[in-house]
């Protein structure tokens, strides 16, 4: 019996519906679903999460602002979420809602346990909070603002706030943290993140409160319903509850995924994901994350994206404008993930000009083109290789490797980068071996010269489908490269194209983009 493949689990954050989705939005999901994709073509077992955080003192007055009663609030934009998964071609597996009830059971599970082993206990909070980041802050952290008031690093308001609350003895935790930042030094990536969190641990941990009663709007705690869970205690449970939690038992989702989940966060929610979580589940007796990656904001034309400034862009205006795949592709190479990075559309228009339209859309345009007027638009009948042609096809067939390495670190840039240097030396392959004057003079070697290349277009082809699925299935098409042979089981020359295979007439993959002026402009 053949073994089961290894399990990938790759989760979102789940997004506060106190608005509609907007490039952020789309970048995070984006990411998680290239590696999802890149896993799946690898032959992983992957599961794949996202969602929608319902919960909270600023869902509840956002609601209120609306008009609307809260479930009512969070149906209507829980939905934006879903329709932006659709837009943009996610491959979720599931989409999940805090308001669900199965998210309730898993919630109150996990409460249950962590008072079970002594980690909770009640007393009464006085501090500072922050509604619009849903998140305490000591004193030392704030600065001074207009009137008075009190300023989160976030540049969120807060606000003095004294009630019964239950703890959790997050003190406790410090060394333990430490010892398994230690242990496991990919635990945060990217490095400078990691450091950033030993540091904030090191500083020292005061007990959290994890629980509110000023509002209702939330899980209630078990045995005490006048107090609702803290609603990032409520969040971060979604990726238990979305592989069955509480069943952990041998056989379950829990047991099938738990193990090799990876979290993809913005760089702001960090600490929640890499001090509290693991620190919840340590002490529920689970074992902590994977891997919890956090990457970088992006500006709009060189500004923070703002409503106030009118500049935020909707994913679906980059869609409608540049094209599905464009829109991908520029988001997962413009920037090297981790980082932040500045959205302007001269650099999506150059991107789509240079890279997709002249580098890789030309090659494959002018390959195929000579081969349809040369080889009788069949593939080509290779003859014997030249130190040129093993460069070139050696550098395609090293290619997953390589790609493998970064995605496993979520190196998405590099990962392109490496790519795109194979794009490069096929684009020099053609200068160099100029098979249109092979054609008069030596019409063997250019059968071999253009097998060469269709064969490297068919490697660069299957490893791009994660970033541009449409786009890379026309490729595909044109080298008539069956659907079972997309996956990355097929870069090998066992399944190289077969010569003498008809192929469909050429036709243009990525057009030129030629209207320079900005979107909603």
């Amino acid at each position: 019996m053949a073994a089961a493949p290894a399990t990938f689990y790759i989760t979102t954050p789940i997004y506060y519906v106190n608005d509609v989705p907007h490039i952020g939005h789309a970048y995070t999901t984006l990411a998680c679903d290239v590696i999802a994709r890149f896993m799946r073509l690898d032959g992983r077992d992957v599961r794949f999460l996202t969602g929608t955080d319902e919960h909270g003192q600023k869902v509840q007055t956002s609601a209120a602002r609306a008009g609307v009663a809260p479930q009512a609030f969070t149906d209507r934009v829980s939905q934006n979420f879903r329709d932006l998964a659709r837009a943009m071609r996610f491959s979720n597996d599931d989409f999940i809602r805090t308001t669900e009830p199965r998210h309730k059971r898993a919630t109150q599970a996990l409460w249950q346990a962590l008072e079970a082993r002594g980690e909770i206990y009640r007393g009464t909070y006085a501090g500072w909070y922050a509604v619009r980041d849903e998140a305490y802050y000591q004193p030392e952290e704030l600065t001074d603002g207009p009137d008075g008031r009190k300023i989160a690093p976030t540049g969120a308001d807060c606000e003095w706030v004294e009630e019964p609350s239950y703890f959790f003895r997050l003190s406790a935790w410090q060394d333990r943290l430490l010892a398994h930042y230690e242990a496991n030094p990919d635990f945060i990536l990217p490095a400078g993140k990691r450091n950033e969190v030993v540091a904030f641990v090191r500083s020292g941990l005061r007990d959290l409160s994890v629980s509110r009663t000023t509002f209702d709007w939330g899980i209630p705690v078990p045995g005490d319903p006048a107090h609702i869970m803290y609603v990032w205690l409520d969040a971060l449970t979604n990726y238990l509850t979305a592989v069955g939690y509480p069943d952990t038992a041998p056989g379950s989702d829990y047991d099938r995924y738990w193990a090799g989940v990876h979290h993809l966060v913005g760089k702001d929610i960090l600490r929640f994901h890499a001090v509290y979580w693991p620190a919840f589940l340590m002490a529920a007796g689970l074992a902590p994350p994977r891997r919890v990656f956090a990457h970088g904001w992006w500006t709009i034309e060189g500004q923070k994206m703002s409503k106030s400034l009118g500049n935020v862009i909707a994913p679906h205006t980059l869609v409608d404008t540049y094209g599905l795949d464009q829109t991908r592709y520029f988001l997962m190479r413009e920037v090297p993930f981790g980082n932040d990075g500045d959205f302007s559309h001269r650099a999506m228009v150059n991107r789509i000009n240079g890279d997709l339209a002249n580098d890789y859309g030309n090659l494959v345009q002018r390959v195929l083109s000579m081969v349809a007027k040369n080889c009788g638009a069949a593939v080509p009948t290779p003859d014997a290789r030249t130190d040129a042609d093993q460069r070139l096809l050696g550098s395609a067939r090293d290619l997953l490797a390589r790609s493998r390495a970064e995605i496993e670190v979520q190196a998405l840039h590099r990962f392109l980068d490496l790519v795109w240097a194979v794009v490069g030396d096929a684009n020099r392959y053609v200068d160099e071996q100029a098979p249109w004057a092979l054609r008069k003079t030596d019409p063997v070697r250019m059968g071999t010269v253009l097998y060469c290349l269709a064969e490297t277009i068919r490697h660069l082809a299957i490893l791009t489908q994660p970033v541009m699925p449409d786009a890379s299935g026309r490729i595909l098409d044109l080298l008539a490269v069956p659907p079972d042979r997309r996956g990355f089981a097929a870069l090998t020359p066992d399944h190289a194209l077969a010569p003498g295979t008809p192929l469909p007439a050429p036709a243009p993959v990525f057009p030129r983009h030629v209207d320079d002026a900005a979107p909603g402009a």
